[in-house]
């Protein structure tokens, strides 16, 4: 497995264990973005984030909404059964521990 498959999928869990910790489940591609470099070392362009929400989106993990220049990412119910553990999506990082 290369690293960047690595960084990917990592990634991916990072954002919706996010989104599930916010009391709206929403957050903007700039501020994951900003949280990725700051608390995981993954310092990206704000494209490569929104490249993976559109791929968790695809996935039915995530909403999309553009607002202006960034795109405000929304959990759905997929993303939500990944992180309990109820249904995996091949290509997202699993939890530890599930997450309620």
């Amino acid at each position: 497995m290369s690293l960047d498959r690595i960084i990917r999928e990592e990634t991916r869990l990072i954002i919706l264990r996010e989104l599930a910790l916010q009391p709206n489940e929403a957050a903007t591609s700039s501020a994951l973005r900003d949280l990725l470099a700051e608390m995981f070392a993954i310092v990206r362009e704000r494209e490569w984030v929104e490249q993976e929400l559109d791929w968790l989106k695809e996935m039915g993990a995530v909403r999309i909404t553009p607002a202006g220049s960034v795109k405000i990412a929304s959990l759905m119910p997929r993303g939500r059964e990944h992180l309990a553990h109820q249904r995996f999506l091949a290509g997202v990082k699993r939890t530890t521990d599930p997450v309620a």
